[in-house]
């Protein structure tokens, strides 16, 4: 059975560069453009894991990663940011994420880094 994922980001192309990496490895089931849009499809499709972008308007993916890990314990989450958003990783751990990639996205590493942590 393969894992199913949802995207999560703010940029239409950084969405199209991870579902075009995840696709195969993955069963990509939903794209959310914002935190907000994350947590509402989260619960809508209920995926084995989240590829969160860090900075978005409405909730952050901090936040919408504290929401989404709060009210299912189980999920996993790993955060695509930047190199120099250090401190933010350090915040998206404590809300629950489970690993982290940097940005530009190595597609490689981003598969890697999910399957590393899908239960």
């Amino acid at each position: 059975m393969t894992d199913r994922v949802l995207v999560v980001d703010d940029s239409a192309f950084q969405r199209t560069v991870v579902r075009d990496a995840l696709e195969g490895p993955f069963e990509v089931v939903a794209e959310a453009e914002n935190g907000a849009e994350a947590v509402e499809l989260f619960e809508a499709h209920e995926p084995d894991a989240v590829s969160m972008d860090v900075v978005m308007p409405e909730l952050t993916g901090i936040e919408a990663t504290r929401e989404i890990t709060g009210r299912w314990p189980e999920a996993v989450v790993v955060m695509c940011t930047s190199v120099d958003q250090e401190e933010k990783l350090m915040e998206a751990v404590k809300a629950g994420a489970d690993g982290y990639v940097t940005k530009p996205v190595d597609p490689d590493e981003l598969v890697a880094e999910l399957r590393n942590n899908v239960r």
